[in-house]
């Protein structure tokens, strides 16, 4: 009974194409729009955990001074030293790698070519920090940043702006009065929140400090956390050691900043995922738009059908049966849209997550629960119609014009 009944539905499905087509659109339309937001809200949550570890594992960063928020003020503060980084490291056990950093923008010049970057002085753990990778040639060692000797590590913006295409080991670049060996090629990050991290070269802290910057004070300190580490417990051994070394008394504000980069990347995937359900949210009404469209047009059917339902009855079909008929078709029409909808969702959400620079995540559960809903829409708003149908009274069914 099931398989005729089914068959009879997607006759009469068949036999008003143009009708069927034009009632299942807002369904297709529900589920694509559903669809589309989460997938790229999915990618869009991984692209921020994806920039965020590119910037460091378990990645901490200490700045001069504290971070700006409403009415407050600008205020100058000692910057650090080398011993700070020194002292994280040797006194706090939960790190794993302890960067001094001191960067400034300066032209750097390669023959007849030129390119304004950034140069950050730092030791080797700089790279440990950071998730840098080599793409050809090597890191400073140990002997060069104590000597502070003019070599260097650039990224790979640098390497287009001033090599083209060529091979950048063992070639000379001028920075400022100096020449300065490139002896490592870094493996690209991209753009790291509209930041272009390769935009970098990377040289001895002494180095930066003697012959650039000429001054000995760190700008910032990356710290490392070791896997499984509290973070919490290294955040506060940090704070506390920090006031220690720049003499904070009891009860004044701290005249340096820590941030989390894990924290942000949490904070913004938390913000992204709550965004996301409130415009999938948003696009599943309508499907109920989509819904009462099904059952307009079912009302329709069974008032057209009207003489063929009498005649079914009059002969001996029962009323679950036709219920039964016309609910299926109800449900039909709605699971052809949520399928129609689900190919139709993929295919744009690939094209729109290659647009706007997220990766495409197929996610199994959100295609399947809108499949699930639309066919439930064909439930729910298919019943009354075929109600309706099933309720008629076959002699006046038979006399109907």
């Amino acid at each position: 009974m099931l398989w005729n009944s089914l068959l009879l539905a997607v006759r009469a499905i068949r036999r008003n194409v143009l009708r069927s087509v034009l009632t299942i659109l807002g369904v297709v339309i529900g589920v694509s729009a559903v669809i589309i937001m989460v997938t790229l809200g999915d990618g869009a949550t991984q692209s921020v955990k994806d920039q965020i570890t590119s910037l460091g594992s378990n990645l901490l960063v200490v700045r001069p001074g504290q971070r700006l928020g409403p009415g407050r003020e600008p205020a100058r503060a000692p910057n650090f030293k080398a011993e700070d980084a020194e002292a994280i490291a040797s006194q706090i056990g939960s790190v794993a790698a302890v960067a001094p950093t001191a960067g400034i923008n300066v032209t750097v010049v390669y023959f007849a070519d030129n390119w304004s970057t950034n140069v950050t002085g730092s030791t080797s753990a700089y790279f440990t920090s950071g998730n840098w990778r080599l793409a050809s040639g090597r890191f400073f060692n140990d002997t060069e940043e104590r000597a502070g000797k003019a070599v260097c590590v650039i990224g790979e913006t640098v390497r287009k702006q001033l090599f083209g295409t060529q091979d950048p080991v063992g070639s000379e670049i001028r920075v400022k009065r100096f020449a300065c060996e490139v002896i490592g090629l870094l493996k690209s990050k991209g753009n790291s929140f509209g930041m272009d991290a390769d935009d970098i070269i990377v040289m001895p802290l002494r180095t930066v400090q003697r012959r650039v910057r000429g001054s000995d004070d760190v700008t910032g300190l990356q710290v490392s956390v070791k896997d499984g580490a509290s973070r919490t417990h290294t955040i506060d051994a940090i704070n506390a050691l920090m006031r220690e070394r720049r003499n904070i008394a009891e009860g004044e504000d701290d005249n340096f900043s820590l941030v989390d980069t894990k924290q942000i990347a949490e904070t913004l995937s938390s913000t992204i995922r709550v965004m996301t359900m409130l415009l999938g949210a948003v696009a599943a009404i309508s499907l109920l738009v989509g819904g009462i469209g099904i059952m307009n047009i079912m009302l329709v059917s069974v008032t057209e059908r009207t003489r063929e339902i009498g005649i079914r009855l009059a002969i001996g079909a029962l009323e679950h049966e036709v219920l039964m008929q016309f609910l299926i078709e109800a449900v039909a029409l709605a699971s052809f849209g949520g399928v129609i909808g689900m190919v139709a969702a993929n295919l744009i959400s690939v094209a729109a997550a290659d647009a706007i620079k997220v990766p495409f995540l197929f996610n199994p559960r959100i295609n399947v629960l809108s499949f699930v809903f639309a066919a439930l829409i064909g439930v729910i708003f298919g019943y009354f119609p075929a109600r309706r149908a099933a309720l008629l009274d076959p002699i006046e069914a038979l006399r109907y014009e």
